[in-house]
Order: structure tokens, then C-alpha cells, then sequence
């Protein structure tokens, strides 16, 4: 899984993207800047949420979602938010929040 590393990646997905919102998560997604490149995905928990433990164990369960669904598309990056639902939610409930946030978005999945 190709993810989003620079801080200048990280912010243009942000601000260009278009947002995508569900109760266990939020999602930002944009066409990559490279034609045909691989996608690539970032996870971040905001401080808000909670301790550092709540935080990690949020992108963890994120990091699992996206693998089973198929994240990242090939040609789009993206960025996954926690939500206060995502670290305590069931897996296929957010296998179906992530699903449900690109179909949404017109995403063609292959997981």
C-alpha cells in the first residue's frame, strides 16, 4: 500500500480534494498528480479524539478497512479521518462506511 509521505502531498490532496463525510469516517480524495501513477493513501486521527493509544489504534483499523476494500485506487490519492465512532466500530461496519464514502465519490474499487 502506497501511502501519502510529504507534507506538501498531504496538504494539496487536502485542498483540492473533494470531502466525503460518514459517521465512522471522512474521507478526501483527489486525482493523482502523476497520470497513471499508483494510488496512495494517508490516515490521521486528530488530536481532539483523544490519547496517542485512541489515535493509533484509529489508523490501525483504518489501514485494515482500506486493505480489505482495495484503497488505494489506482490514479486517486487519498485521506482518511478518524471519527470518535472509528476506533471502538466493528470491521464490517467500516468495511461499509469506506465502501458507501467511495461509491460516493465514484471510486471503482478491486478489493
Amino acid at each position: 500500500m502506497k501511502t501519502i509521505k510529504s507534507r506538501s502531498d498531504f496538504e494539496r490532496v487536502y485542498s483540492e480534494g473533494r470531502r466525503y463525510n460518514h459517521p465512522l469516517m471522512r474521507m478526501v480524495i483527489v486525482d493523482s498528480a502523476s497520470e497513471g501513477g499508483p494510488g496512495r493513501v494517508a490516515f490521521a486521527a486528530p488530536k481532539r479524539l483523544g490519547n496517542a493509544v485512541f489515535r493509533n489504534r484509529s489508523k490501525r483499523v483504518m489501514r485494515e478497512t482500506a486493505r480489505a476494500v482495495g484503497l488505494p485506487a489506482a490514479g486517486k490519492e487519498a485521506i482518511l479521518f478518524a471519527t470518535r465512532g472509528t476506533a471502538t466500530a466493528t470491521p464490517a461496519a467500516l468495511i461499509q462506511a469506506l465502501q458507501s464514502l467511495c461509491n460516493r465519490a465514484g471510486v471503482s474499487l478491486n478489493g
